[in-house]
């Protein structure tokens, strides 16, 4: 789980083709689906606060969950440009704490293929639905075992930029489903010079039988999942799936 260091530095600048606007309307379209429109909204895994500030803009009150300080330091920045109203908060997401329930939880772009162990994702889901509001909503995406194996696994990616360039090598080990990233950045400095690191991040992928199994042991009920890329069905060929589920428990207030 250790990873975004020096990566947090320049993480916004490479992700800029991330659809984080495509999201935030997918997210808002379910929630009101939902009759969802206000109140608290936890982010978990909310990284630089991409996603977290799209929803504040929209009248959400956010909470942001993130393990990484690096990630949580460049969230603050963007918050204290914006002058929204996120509290942002530094802890794992297998064992977050918050004090009292929300309306609604994400956790996007593939944090969750960051737990590497099933036990990981049943004891984060369970914290999910404890934290959840009767009848919240629990919205998530991750990546699947296809795209590790087939789309992105053992190829490498470089960019050359102004400001940045990088070198992202896939490494995929097939028998426990992991993909290993070794990352070089050489980011120039305010000097024109160029600093060199390297950062070495671990997934694993998950089946969508296999997620929506440990949805439902974790006691959530899962609703619905889609292609996320392409926004239709799910399918043998789905490189991120998107899914949601609801929580499971609670008496409702009359």
């Amino acid at each position: 789980m250790d990873a975004y260091e020096d990566f947090a530095q320049v993480y916004d600048l490479l992700m800029d083709d991330t659809p984080y606007q495509q999201w935030c309307d997918y997210v808002t379209d379910v929630l009101e689906a939902h009759d969802i429109r206000d109140g608290l909204i936890l982010d978990l895994g909310c990284g630089t606060g991409s996603m977290t500030e799209l929803l504040a803009a929209r009248g959400f009150d956010m909470i942001g969950v993130d393990l990484s300080g690096q990630m949580l330091d460049q969230a603050v920045k963007k918050k204290e440009r914006s002058g929204l109203d996120i509290l942002y908060l530094q802890q794992d997401m297998r064992s977050f704490e918050l004090y009292g329930t929300v309306r609604a939880v994400i956790c996007l772009c593939d944090s969750l293929n960051y737990l590497l162990e099933e036990e990981e994702l049943l004891e984060t889901f369970r914290l999910v639905n404890n934290y959840l509001d009767p009848g919240g909503l629990f919205l998530f995406d991750f990546n699947t075992v296809y795209k590790y194996e087939t789309l992105i696994g053992d190829c490498v990616i470089a960019e050359n930029r102004e400001e940045c360039s990088f070198i992202w090598e896939n490494g995929y080990e097939p028998r426990e489903a992991l993909n290993e990233y070794d990352l070089t950045f050489f980011v120039r400095e305010e000097n024109g010079l160029y600093r060199k690191f390297t950062e070495t991040h671990l997934q694993r992928g998950y089946t969508f039988p296999a997620m929506r199994s440990l949805i439902e042991k974790a006691g959530l009920v899962w609703l619905d999942a889609r292609d996320a890329d392409t926004g239709g069905p799910v399918t043998p060929e789905s490189g991120r799936i998107q899914a949601v589920a609801g929580e499971r428990g609670k008496e409702r207030r009359k």
